[in-house]
C-alpha cells in the first residue's frame, strides 16, 4: 500500500513524510476523514501546499475538529456561516481581554478553513476574496459593538443629530473600509484599510461626566484598533491601517460626517478620490453610512468626463515604479510591471473618467466594472479577456504565495520548495511553467497598461545618428593623440585629463568583470554621454563629475538604460553636473535620484509644504509603520529628492534665496512631522497612550522646537537640527496599554526613537544631523522636558546666550496644542522687562569670544574673510538683531511674532526700533552674504572667501554694530 504523498513531486513528497508522524502521531483521525472529500491522500497534499495548514494541524487538532464539525471543509464558506461562527466564539466573552481572545481563536479557524479550500482550488477566486471580506466585516462589527455598550458604560451614550431622521438619537460609529476591503477583494492574509466616522457634534449622557463624542469615538476607535491589530499569544486578527483617513497619521482617529465631507471638497486630493472609490462602510449603522457615502460621492465621480485622471494615475503609478525599483520589487506581482497595481490602474482610470456620467462604473468589484467596460465598448472583447484572465491568475498566485504561511507577501518565492508549492498549488508540472505563463499574462498587462495609461512620448529613444567617432574614442579604437585631437575639436577643455579618465573606468576592475548584458549597455551609453557633455561650457570638468555617478551604477545598468531612453533626463544630468559638484556627488551617492530628471517641470518647480506632506504620505502609505528599516530609507529618499529639486531650482534662479530656505525649512518640518507619527505610533503600539489630565488621549502632548537655522527658517543644503522637545502630559501618570510605563520614561524613549530615526546611518546615509544641547540644562539635562520645566529654567536658569536663541525658535512639528502653548510661553519670555545695557554688555561678551574661537585669525584676515564668523559677518547680523528683540520686546511684543532674521529686522524697522533704512539695508546685506553661502555649498566651496570680498556690506555692517553695541 503506498504512502498518502506517493504522488507528490518528490522535494514535497519529502517534506510532508517528515512532517506526518509529528502531525499524526497515531495516525490520521477518523474525525478528520469523515468528510467524503478528505482522505489521508487529500491531507497530504493540503500540507504540501501550506506549512500553515500543517502547523495549525499539529498544534491546534481539537480546534480543528470543532471546525469539522460546524461545517465540512467541503462545504463553502459563507457570511451567515461567519456570523453565526463568530456569535458562539464571543458568547462567553465577559472583558477586553477575553475579547481579543475570542477573535483571535475565531481567525485562526476561519484562515484554516479559507487557505484549505483555496489552496486545494475547492474555492474558486470569487469565493475566496468573498469569504475573507466578511470575515473582516463580521469580526469589526462584532468588536465594535462589545466595545461601544463598553464605552457607554464607562463614559455614557453618545447624542446628537441623527442623520437620516434629523431628530436628536444616540449616534454609533460608521466604520468605511477602503481598498480590497472595500472592493470585497480581501486577500487571504491582508491587512485592512480603515476610516472612522460618526454623525455629528454632540456629547455623552448618563455617564460619571459628560464626554464630547469626538473624545468618545477616538477612543472607541483606539480599543477597535487593538482588539484587532495588537499581537498576543493568540496572534492577532487584522493589521489595520488607519493612515488613509483626511490628514494621515497626524489627522483625528474619528471625523463627524461633515468634517469629512468638508476636508474632501476642500482638500481631497487626486490620490484620495483614487482610494475612495473603492469606500464603503462596512460597520456600524448602515442607514447613517448611506447618508455619509452619498455625501462623498461628489467628491469621487464628476459629474463631467474627467481625463485628468489619467495624469494622476501615471504619477501614482511612477511613485511606485522608483519605489519598486529602490527596493528591488521587480519580483513583486503586485507593484511590479504588469502586476495587479497596473489592472487596477486601468480599471479605476474609467472609473474616475466616466463614473460620474456611467452610473453602472460605480460599483466597486475589479471583475464587475471590467465587465461593464466591455459592455460599454469602452475596451475591447480581447483586451478585457487578456486582463480578467491576468487578474484571476494573479489574485490566485497571490493566494498562494501568502496560504503558504498565512503571511502578507507579494514576492516571488526564490527557494526551491516554496516554488515547488506554488507551482502545485497553481496547477503545474514544475516551477518553469508556471513562471512562464505568470510572464506571459505581466507582459499583456503591462502592454496594456502602456497603451490606456502611460502615453508614450515619441520614441526619444532612438538615438540621433551618433557621430562614430565618440564610440571608437570609448572603445580605444583610435590613439591617444588622435583621441585628444578629437576631443579639443569637440570642445573638451582638457582632453588630456578626460582621456586618462576614460582609461582608468574603461580598464577598472569592475568593468573587465561586467557581464555581457551590462557591458553592452555601458558601450552604448558611453558615446552618447560623451556628446552630450559638449553643450556643457566644461565638458572636461563636467566629465569627472559625471563619472562618480557611471561607476556607481555599473553594477545596476538600469539606468543607463533610463538615460539613453531619456534624452531631457541626460540633459539634465549633464547640466547640473556641469553646474554643481554637489548635485553630481548627490547623484552618485544615489541615483534613484535620476528619476527626478525624468520631469523638467517638477524639477524646476519644488513643491510647496502643502503639497510636500501630501506627496510623503503617499509615499509612505505603503510602508507599515512598524516597519522601521524602511521608513527610515524612504524618508532619506524623500528629503534627498526635494533638496535636489531645491538645488536645481537654485541655480536655473526659479528660485530667490528666501524661498530657498523656506523649501529646505518645510522638507524638515513635513520629515519631522512624520518622524514624529511614526515614533509616537510605535511606542504606542508597546505601551499604549500617555495620560492626560482629564483622561484625553486623542493628544500626543509633544512639541518639536526648532532652534538655530531651522527655527530661524534659513535652513541650508547641509545644516544640521537644533532640537528641543517638550510636553504637556503629567509626568506623575502612566500609558494606558499592557506594559504600562510612566509618562516621562514613555517620552523620553520618543525623544531618543526621534533622535535615532534622524540620526541614524542607513544605506542611504543620514537623515539629519541632530544636535540636542539647546535643551534646558544642555547635555546634562533631561532629553524631554515638560513645558512647565521649560519655562521654569528659561526663567531662573538660563544664560542670556539661551535667551537669544530662544528669539530664534519656534515650534516645528508635534501636537498643535503643545506647539500653540509653546509660543506662548516663548512671548511671555522675550517680554520679560531687560536691564538693557547689561544685556548689550553680555551679548558682546558672547560674540567676541565666538569670533576668537570661530573667525579668521588676525595674521590671515587680510586675505581671507570668513561670511559668518568674522567681523562684519552674519553672526554680528544675528547677535544684533537679537539683542535688540530681547531689549525691547516688552515694549513692542509685536517683536516676538518671527522668528526669522530678515522679518525680525522688517519689524524692527516698522516698530522705529531701528530706522526703517537701516533695517532694510541690513536686511539686504544678510541677504547678500547667506547667498554666496548657498551658491558655495553647491559648489563644495567653505564658507571663507577672498579678503577684499563684500567690502561695502562688511563696512556698513560694523558701522552699524559700532553705533548699536558699542555704546
Amino acid at each position: 500500500m503506498s504512502e498518502p504523498w506517493s504522488c507528490l513531486p518528490l522535494p514535497l513528497a519529502d517534506d510532508v513524510a517528515g512532517h506526518w508522524a509529528s502531525v499524526f502521531p497515531e495516525g490520521v483521525p477518523d474525525w478528520l476523514l469523515e468528510d467524503d472529500q478528505v482522505s489521508a491522500a487529500v491531507v497530504a497534499q493540503a500540507m504540501a501546499r501550506s506549512p500553515f495548514l500543517t502547523q495549525t494541524l499539529e498544534r491546534h487538532p481539537a480546534q480543528v475538529q470543532v471546525l469539522l464539525e460546524s461545517r465540512a471543509l467541503s462545504e463553502p464558506t459563507t457570511p451567515d456561516y461567519l456570523q453565526v461562527r463568530c456569535g458562539e466564539y464571543l458568547a462567553n466573552v465577559t472583558n477586553e481581554p477575553s475579547l481579543h481572545t475570542a477573535l483571535r481563536r475565531f481567525r485562526r479557524e476561519v484562515q484554516f478553513r479559507i487557505i484549505w479550500r483555496d489552496l486545494m482550488r475547492w474555492a474558486d477566486l470569487s469565493e475566496t476574496i468573498a469569504a475573507t471580506s466578511s470575515f473582516a466585516e463580521v469580526c469589526i462589527q462584532a468588536a465594535l459593538d462589545w466595545l461601544h455598550q463598553a464605552a457607554c458604560e464607562q463614559y455614557g451614550t453618545p447624542w446628537g443629530v441623527d442623520p437620516v431622521s434629523g431628530a436628536e438619537a444616540p449616534q454609533s460609529m460608521i466604520v468605511i473600509g477602503m481598498g480590497k476591503l472595500g472592493g470585497r477583494e480581501l486577500n487571504v492574509s491582508s491587512d485592512i484599510d480603515l476610516i472612522f466616522a460618526f454623525p455629528g457634534k454632540g456629547e455623552t449622557r448618563d455617564g460619571r461626566r459628560s464626554l464630547d463624542n469626538q473624545q468618545f469615538f477616538i477612543r472607541l476607535g483606539q480599543r477597535l484598533i487593538q482588539a484587532l491589530d495588537q499581537i498576543t499569544a493568540d496572534g492577532f486578527v487584522f493589521r489595520v491601517d488607519m493612515r488613509l483617513r483626511p490628514y494621515g497619521q497626524s489627522g483625528a482617529l474619528a471625523l463627524s460626517f461633515a468634517a469629512l465631507e468638508t476636508y474632501y471638497q476642500d482638500q481631497g486630493r487626486d490620490w484620495e478620490r483614487y482610494a475612495m472609490v473603492k469606500s464603503r462602510v462596512v460597520a456600524g449603522n448602515p442607514e447613517a453610512g448611506q447618508v455619509l457615502m452619498e455625501s462623498l460621492r461628489p467628491f469621487v465621480y464628476r459629474r463631467y468626463i474627467d481625463f485628468s485622471a489619467f495624469e494622476s494615475l501615471r504619477n501614482m503609478k511612477a511613485m511606485i515604479s522608483r519605489e519598486v525599483r529602490r527596493q528591488g520589487l521587480e519580483n513583486n506581482i503586485k507593484l511590479g510591471s504588469g502586476g495587479i497595481r497596473e489592472i487596477e490602474f486601468v480599471v479605476q482610470a474609467f472609473q474616475l473618467i466616466r463614473g460620474g456620467r456611467d452610473r453602472e462604473l460605480q460599483q466597486r468589484e475589479l471583475l464587475v466594472i471590467l465587465n461593464e467596460l466591455e459592455a460599454l465598448e469602452l475596451l475591447p472583447s480581447p483586451v478585457v479577456n487578456e486582463l480578467r484572465e491576468a487578474y484571476v491568475f494573479l489574485r490566485n498566485l497571490e493566494h498562494a504565495l501568502q496560504g503558504m504561511e498565512d503571511k502578507q507577501t507579494q514576492l516571488l518565492p526564490e527557494d526551491e520548495l516554496s516554488r515547488a508549492r506554488v507551482a502545485l498549488i497553481m496547477g503545474y508540472d514544475n516551477w518553469p511553467s508556471c513562471q512562464e505563463t505568470l510572464a506571459q499574462h505581466r507582459k499583456n498587462v503591462a502592454t496594456h497598461f502602456a497603451n490606456i495609461i502611460a502615453t508614450e512620448e515619441s520614441d526619444e529613444s532612438a538615438q540621433a545618428a551618433l557621430d562614430e567617432g565618440w564610440c571608437e574614442l570609448w572603445l580605444a579604437e583610435i590613439d591617444e593623440v588622435s583621441g585628444a585631437q578629437w576631443l579639443e575639436t569637440q570642445g573638451y577643455e582638457d582632453p588630456a585629463a578626460s582621456l586618462k579618465l576614460l582609461a582608468s573606468l574603461r580598464d577598472s576592475r569592475t568593468i573587465q568583470t561586467m557581464q555581457t548584458q551590462g557591458r553592452k549597455r555601458l558601450n552604448q551609453f558611453m558615446p552618447v554621454l560623451l556628446e552630450a557633455l559638449t553643450e556643457v561650457e566644461n565638458p572636461s570638468e563636467t566629465l569627472s563629475r559625471v563619472l562618480l555617478l557611471i561607476e556607481a551604477i555599473l553594477r545596476r545598468t538600469a539606468y543607463m538604460v533610463l538615460l539613453l531612453e531619456n534624452p531631457g533626463a541626460r540633459a539634465q544630468l549633464v547640466n547640473l553636473c556641469s553646474e554643481s559638484p554637489w548635485i553630481a556627488r548627490q547623484l552618485a551617492e544615489t541615483p534613484l535620484l535620476l528619476d527626478e530628471l525624468l520631469n523638467a517641470e517638477s524639477l524646476y518647480h519644488p513643491p510647496a509644504k502643502d503639497e510636500l506632506q501630501d506627496d510623503l504620505r503617499q509615499q509612505m502609505l505603503r510602508i507599515p509603520y512598524d516597519d522601521l528599516e524602511n521608513q527610515m530609507e524612504s524618508l532619506r529618499h524623500f528629503k534627498k529628492a526635494h533638496t535636489l529639486r531645491v538645488a536645481a531650482s537654485e541655480l536655473k534662479g526659479t528660485l530667490p534665496l528666501m524661498k530657498v530656505s523656506d523649501y529646505l525649512t518645510w522638507i524638515a518640518e513635513v520629515v519631522l512631522d512624520h518622524v514624529v507619527d511614526v515614533a509616537f505610533s510605535n511606542l504606542v503600539a508597546r505601551h499604549g497612550y500617555p495620560g492626560h489630565a482629564g483622561g484625553s488621549t486623542s493628544e500626543t502632548g509633544f512639541a518639536v522646537i526648532g532652534y538655530g537655522k531651522l527655527g530661524g527658517i534659513e535652513l541650508g543644503y547641509i545644516s544640521d537640527l537644533d532640537l528641543v522637545f517638550v510636553h504637556t502630559a503629567d509626568p506623575e501618570l502612566a500609558t494606558d496599554g499592557d506594559k504600562s510605563i510612566d509618562n516621562a520614561v514613555f517620552y523620553t524613549r520618543l525623544g531618543q526613537r526621534i533622535v535615532h530615526i534622524l540620526n541614524a546611518q542607513t544605506p542611504s546615509g543620514q537623515l539629519y544631523e541632530v544636535d540636542m544641547r539647546l535643551r534646558p540644562s544642555g547635555n546634562s539635562g533631561l532629553l524631554v522636558s515638560t513645558l512647565h520645566a521649560f519655562e521654569k529654567y528659561q526663567r531662573n536658569d538660563a544664560w542670556t546666550w539661551e535667551h537669544q536663541a530662544l528669539a530664534r525658535a519656534r515650534g516645528v512639528a508635534g501636537s498643535p496644542k503643545t506647539l500653540a502653548s509653546f509660543e506662548t510661553v516663548r512671548h511671555n519670555l522675550l517680554c520679560q522687562s531687560r536691564n538693557k545695557e547689561l544685556l548689550r554688555q553680555e551679548v558682546v561678551e558672547m560674540r567676541e569670544k565666538m569670533r576668537a574661537n570661530l573667525g579668521t585669525p588676525e595674521s590671515r584676515r587680510e586675505e581671507t574673510f570668513h561670511i559668518k564668523h568674522d567681523a562684519g559677518g552674519i553672526v554680528d547680523m544675528e547677535f544684533m538683531v537679537q539683542y535688540l528683540v530681547l531689549a525691547w520686546s516688552e515694549s513692542h511684543p509685536e517683536l516676538t511674532g518671527w522668528s526669522d532674521n530678515i522679518r525680525q529686522m522688517e519689524e524692527l524697522g516698522r516698530a522705529g526700533v531701528l530706522p526703517v533704512e537701516e533695517a532694510e539695508q541690513l536686511r539686504k546685506a544678510y541677504i547678500a552674504l547667506r547667498s554666496s553661502i548657498h551658491r558655495r555649498a553647491l559648489q563644495n566651496l567653505n564658507d571663507q572667501v577672498a579678503g577684499d570680498t563684500f567690502l561695502d556690506e562688511r563696512r556698513y555692517i560694523q558701522s552699524v554694530w559700532q553705533q548699536i553695541m558699542a555704546r
